[in-house]
């Protein structure tokens, strides 16, 4: 029995560090953390919904292989995209397989590691104002980070945790949520802004078709309306600070991502919309190699030149291998037939389990909103290719958990 409670104790540590590592902005790190802990939780069983969802992602790495032997590339750079290409379905792995080892208590283990990182989000907060003097919005958000999915999805986890049955008194689990909610409110993200709501919205129900979801939608949209209305209204300043920073790149955010004509000569009209200088770049770059790229790719080790030296993540840079845009980098890679396998990897998102039992359907809801929230994320920052995405491990975790809810149900029928 020690050696148990032992053995699930060193299997909680590992998750805690696989979702962690990432933070710490080293991609070499997390992909060996992570590659090293899929190899010592191997499972001896998988379930089909998890091995279609891993087989998309495998897909979509075969193909950039298999075209990358008709190229001349770079050894360094095919090697870079393989791991990052590879990255998805290590999270999944690793999220799937150590949910069968960690014990009991599985919600309460993710809510514990949101609150670890929203601990160390403060610390580095303090730390980049004290010591390194950021004194605005953007300054702070460059060292202590741009986002953070995971403590998003701790925190609604924590919003519901009656329907999820997670025993935290009503004093701990005010205290986890003002903690986790205050550091998720301080990236001041756009993305987990949205995220928390299709997330709410998802468990609350409302994306189920009826009277009541509809109404409710279709009001929330035109109060989001009146919002942005508000917001164009204020007209805030590209350089403005504080709280103004981010309502800019509120007021941006609908034209940004889908831009077709920018000036590359103007600084600010590329700086704003840099996004989709890459989406223009990289589909001209494709379409110009003739209809075998644009159908599978140009293949691991392809790279985009952006016409310029570029700061990017502190590094000058003239020709890029991984885009911003998941759907962008997948196309590059694997061409449109990568892009194809990438949608239908969603779809498992949106398909329930039709099973009854109330801890399953809230999964259930979870995925769902998964589902819509990864159309957005691969969009703006590569879904589960991002190097700092830490959403694999969560949702190989629950797709695990399901599926072992389920085979208990369906014991119990027989």
């Amino acid at each position: 029995m020690r050696l148990k409670i032992y053995k699930e104790t060193i299997f909680q540590i590992l998750f805690v560090l696989c979702v962690s590592v990432p933070y710490f902005d080293n991609f070499e790190l997390t992909f060996t953390i992570w590659l090293l802990t899929a190899f010592v939780s191997i499972n001896k069983k998988y379930s089909v919904v998890f091995l279609k969802q891993v087989a998309f992602y495998t897909l979509i790495l075969l193909i950039a292989i298999v075209v990358q032997f008709f190229k001349d590339y770079s050894f360094y750079y095919i090697v870079r995209d393989i791991t990052y290409l590879f990255k998805p379905i290590l999270g999944l792995l690793v999220g799937y397989q150590l949910l069968n080892r960690i014990g009991k208590n599985p919600f309460e283990l993710v809510v514990k590691t949101g609150l670890i990182i929203a601990l160390y989000h403060f610390l580095i907060l303090i730390i980049s104002v004290v010591v390194f003097r950021a004194s605005n919005v953007n300054a702070i958000r460059e060292y202590a980070g741009y986002f953070s999915d995971f403590e998003i999805y701790a925190l609604i986890i924590l919003i519901f945790r009656d329907e999820l049955g997670i025993q935290f008194s009503r004093k701990k689990a005010l205290i986890y949520l003002a903690i986790i909610g205050a550091s998720s409110f301080m990236y001041l993200a756009r993305t987990n802004f949205i995220q928390f709501f299709v997330l709410f919205f998802a468990l609350k129900g409302y994306f189920k078709i009826n009277v009541r979801s509809v109404t409710i939608l279709a009001s929330l949209f035109f109060v989001a309306i009146i919002g942005y209305s508000a917001i164009l209204y204020i007209n805030p300043k590209r350089n403005g600070v504080g709280f103004e920073a981010f309502l800019y790149k509120v007021k941006i955010a609908p034209i940004e991502p889908f831009k077709t004509k920018i000036n590359r000569e103007d600084y600010k009209d590329l700086n704003d919309n840099y996004r989709s200088y890459e989406n223009i770049l990289t589909v001209r770059e494709v379409t110009n190699d003739g209809p075998t790229a644009i159908l599978v790719g140009k293949g691991a080790g392809s790279k985009i030149d952006i016409k310029s030296e570029m700061l990017l993540n502190g590094v000058l840079l003239r020709y890029i291998s991984i885009l911003h845009n998941g759907f962008m980098t997948v196309f590059l890679k694997s061409g449109l037939l990568g892009v194809i396998l990438l949608i239908l990897s969603f779809r498992m998102y949106f398909k329930g389990s039709k099973s009854k039992h109330p801890i399953v359907q809230q999964l259930d809801l979870i995925l769902l909103g998964t589902g819509l929230y990864l159309i957005l994320s691969n969009w703006v920052f590569m879904g589960y290719y991002f190097k700092a995405d830490t959403k694999s491990i969560l949702i190989g975790y629950l797709i695990c958990l399901r599926s072992n809810y389920i085979n208990k149900e369906k014991k119990l029928l027989d």
